[in-house]
């Protein structure tokens, strides 16, 4: 009850505060990271949570399944075709270059195996599109910046996943189950195409009459169904979501609009609360452990491996070099990397907690300097095109 209690105070003191974080460097995540941090084991132990424990999975299930659901129907597959070129370089060449970066700076920096490199480069290679959207959501930054930066963040979380649990089937058991975890990929992409696909089909028969005042609870429990026959088939849900947030989208495109008043907010409270946790579960002590060597690994995985890999790969692209430069730096680690270093914590692999904390650093990192510098960002576009 005190964690309900504490989540409460935070939610109620991040929304007296919004106003002035659009205008400032707050952040809603920073604030709910700074709790858990203050109040968990290694704070005033209010908050006792183990990592390992069914209620921490359940919530980051719950939380990374409707964000990539969301994530899903983020995409625009017509707008996607039209203007593919600056979204699709950031994502086919900037994101492995990305990980590839990221993991050579891991092994040769922090000491880590190369495994071990690059399962934190493919943690880390997605960008937040909560943090994104400040940026996206600001008419000062050019429209095609602005797409870029949005396109990326919706897809680039689903595309790193399969490699995450790769690299973490690889640590924890080799080769032996890499078998499964195929099938259950596939598995979940297919039912995360066929029950929306089903389902709205269905909604199409005469004898069955959708009512508009129920057409958000209809996606909702489309979602619902899929996380649950996903848990009881063994079938991937998180990649499941993805895919049928895009496939509702695609068959249904109204659906968009509708379903984004109830599936934001959901999203967004179950992203605060997953972040709370996590602060909760990694003590501040991690930064009584984290060696020179590592400090530096993630002073670059901050500042010059994404900026390197985005601008190589819009390089002779028609953006000009301050949008480049942007979109190079604004490439904030959030949710999805939060939720990925929780199933680095809880997973049996060696290393596991010495992982976690290395990823939570870089992460905490990057909330702190992105969310700090949207505005100056969003300002900087309003000089320049001031001064024209």
């Amino acid at each position: 009850m005190e964690t309900i209690l504490l989540y409460a105070l935070a939610l109620l003191l991040a929304v007296l505060l919004s106003g002035l974080a659009y205008r400032s460097i707050l952040s809603p995540a920073v604030l709910f990271l700074v709790v858990g941090f203050a109040c968990g084991a290694g704070g005033f132990g209010i908050i006792q949570l183990d990592p390992n424990s069914p209620a921490v999975r359940i919530l980051a299930d719950l939380a990374l399944f409707s964000i990539l659901f969301t994530d899903g129907m983020r995409v625009n597959l017509a707008e996607l075709v039209a203007s593919w070129r600056p979204p699709g370089r950031a994502l086919l060449l900037g994101l492995p270059l990305t990980l590839l970066g990221t993991a050579l700076a891991g092994h040769a920096i922090a000491g880590l195996s190369w495994i071990e490199a690059l399962l934190v480069g493919a943690v880390l290679s997605p960008t937040d599109p909560v943090f994104a959207a400040a940026i996206v959501g600001r008419e000062e930054i050019p429209s095609r910046l602005r797409r870029l930066l949005n396109v990326e963040s919706g897809l680039n979380d689903g595309l790193a996943l399969p490699l995450v649990l790769y690299f973490l089937a690889l640590l924890d058991s080799g080769n032996a189950h890499l078998a499964s975890l195929g099938w259950e990929v596939l598995w979940g992409i297919i039912l995360g195409g066929a029950i929306p696909f089903i389902a709205l089909r269905l909604s199409r028969r005469s004898v069955f009459g959708v009512h508009k005042s129920h057409r958000v609870l209809g996606t909702f429990a489309i979602g619902m169904l899929i996380f649950a026959l996903c848990g009881l088939t063994h079938g991937n849900s998180y990649l499941a979501a993805f895919t049928a947030g895009i496939v509702l989208v695609a068959l249904r495109p109204a659906i968009r609009k509708s379903f984004h008043p109830f599936g934001e907010p959901l999203t967004e409270l179950l992203k605060l609360a997953a972040l709370l946790v996590f602060g909760a579960v990694i003590s501040p002590r991690i930064f009584e452990n984290i060696t020179g060597a590592e400090w530096m690994f993630a002073l670059i995985a901050l500042f010059v491996i994404r900026p390197v890999a985005i601008g190589i790969s819009l390089l002779g692209s028609s953006l000009p070099l301050r949008e480049i430069l942007v979109a190079g730096w604004f490439g904030p680690k959030g949710f999805a990397s939060v939720i990925y270093g929780i199933f680095v914590l809880e997973s049996h692999i060696p290393n596991a907690r010495h992982l976690a904390h290395l990823i939570a650093i870089v992460v905490i990192g990057s909330m702190i300097a992105h969310s700090s510098t949207d505005v100056l960002i969003a300002q900087w576009f309003r000089r320049r095109e001031g001064g024209r």
